[in-house]
């Protein structure tokens, strides 16, 4: 069309062009239309021959050109059309044979999602040589894979706090009454605290000795929950908590046991570190779920080993304000002065640390009663170690007050590992009795340490 238009106007420049020549006698020839045409024929037979692919281009289908360097949608049938022009330098198959992703000699991605079933699609391939490439199974790539692919990081992390939820769920001893723990994977957080009942304790006043003045105090609690209309009869409330102080290893929660098992009532049993934990509330909510338990189970005894670690004066933390272990406190207060009259749940708390405890612990109406356990006298250290040397075999010269004259000092755990590596020294030497060389050897064991064999004078 733009080579014709070019000739006409030329044609036309040429009839101006005469109208300035001088009038010569011009011949009148008339041309048909059919000698135009041949002569324009002519014309355009002398011009070269137009490419075909140059002609074919502008009838090829556009592919659309993604952000991110994605591939673009194409039609099968524009995609055929690519393929017989040359177009086409590389095609990938995906594993199941109904993806296609192609690339054409420009660089430009394109895919079609759903192929249809063309048995002459490779022939052509083959034909116009195109590179034809199948994944594998780990490189396939389709949008349930990406979809998979994106779920794996949720799926692992619920995965996690489902494990850590049954595992902090199952160390609350399973299969206890009132829903301590098991292996529900909704008791996160709750409470770890072990139900003992007075048979599983085994334990009576008279296994605890060498503290005559805390067992005569503690005897007034036992009586408490075994008949406490005789006090409320007198008008009395009963003590709701007795907290327990002494040195460590003087029988402090041996006595606890022994008060639960005297008067008979179930012991529940909690150390003060199991309160506290790092995700804010569980502490509270623990010491609510323990006290429930013992509203359902009254008369109780609640017994919290360590009180200190949880019990300390609040404020006094690194970070002051109201944290995790401040929120426990706050929740054992309101506990212990929210029973309805006399429950019969009493509330026993061990600490060597009373000096660091809050205040409003100590007061009347929560810790009614203190009783202070202190390091056993010579009397108390003898009736100590006949308590531990009960079903040991002692030869006869064998004098537990001499004993107890050169442990000034120890503490009636310290006795009850005197004995025991005394033992221990006898069955070692398979002999039948424990002497006093044996309870000697005990002795500087615990006091300065175990005797060092080998050359110790320095000498190389």
């Amino acid at each position: 069309m733009k080579f014709s238009a070019i000739v006409v106007g030329s044609v036309l420049m040429a009839d101006q062009a005469m109208g300035f020549a001088p009038q010569f006698p011009i011949t009148q020839r008339t041309y048909s239309r059919s000698s135009g045409s041949s002569s324009m024929a002519m014309a355009l037979g002398d011009m070269p021959p137009a490419n075909p692919i140059q002609q074919a281009s502008s009838d090829l289908p556009v592919i659309e050109k993604n952000a991110y360097g994605q591939p673009g949608d194409i039609r099968y049938s524009d995609f055929l059309k690519l393929v017989k022009a040359g177009r086409i330098e590389k095609v990938t198959f995906g594993t199941e044979g109904t993806q296609l992703l192609g690339v054409d000699v420009d660089g430009t991605r394109l895919k079609i999602e759903t192929l249809p079933n063309d048995p002459d699609l490779m022939t052509d391939l083959e034909k116009y040589n195109v590179d034809v490439r199948v994944l594998d199974g780990e490189g396939a790539s389709n949008g349930l894979g990406d979809l998979a692919q994106s779920l794996v990081f949720p799926a692992i992390l619920f995965a996690g706090l489902f494990f850590l939820s049954r595992r902090s769920g199952a160390g609350g001893g399973g299969g206890m009454p009132g829903g301590f723990g098991g292996n529900n994977p909704m008791g996160f957080g709750k409470s770890k605290a072990q139900i003992m009942m007075v048979p599983d304790t085994g334990v009576t006043f008279d296994d605890v000795a060498g503290c005559d003045g805390a067992k005569l105090e503690l005897e007034e609690v036992v009586d408490f929950l075994k008949t406490p209309e005789a006090y409320t009869k007198m008008g009395a409330n009963v003590p709701r908590g007795v907290i327990l102080d002494g040195p460590p290893g003087t029988g402090k929660t041996l006595l606890a046991k022994a008060v639960a098992g005297e008067a008979g009532v179930p012991f529940i049993n909690i150390a003060g570190s199991e309160f506290v934990e790092m995700f804010v509330g569980v502490g509270a909510s623990r010491v609510r779920d323990i006290f429930q338990q013992a509203k359902k189970n009254a008369p109780c005894i609640i017994f919290i080993d360590e009180i200190d670690a949880v019990g300390r004066q609040r404020g006094a933390g690194y970070a002051g304000g109201n944290d995790e272990r401040e929120q426990t406190v706050n929740q054992i207060l309101v506990e212990m002065d929210g029973f309805e009259g006399n429950s019969g749940v009493i509330t026993m708390a061990a600490t060597n640390r009373v000096d660091i405890l809050d205040q409003a612990l100590l007061r009347p109406g929560r810790f009614d009663r203190k009783v202070t356990v202190d390091l056993p006298d010579f009397k108390g250290r003898t009736s100590i170690l006949g308590v531990h040397a009960r079903g040991k075999p002692l030869e006869p010269d064998v004098d537990l007050e001499a004993i107890s004259r050169r442990t000034p000092g120890f503490s009636g755990a310290q006795l009850e590992n005197l004995m025991n590596e005394a033992a221990i020294n006898a069955a070692r030497k398979d002999k039948a009795t424990i002497g006093w060389y044996e309870i000697d050897s005990a002795v500087d064991r615990i006091m300065v340490g175990l005797e060092k064999i080998g050359d110790t004078s320095g000498k190389m």
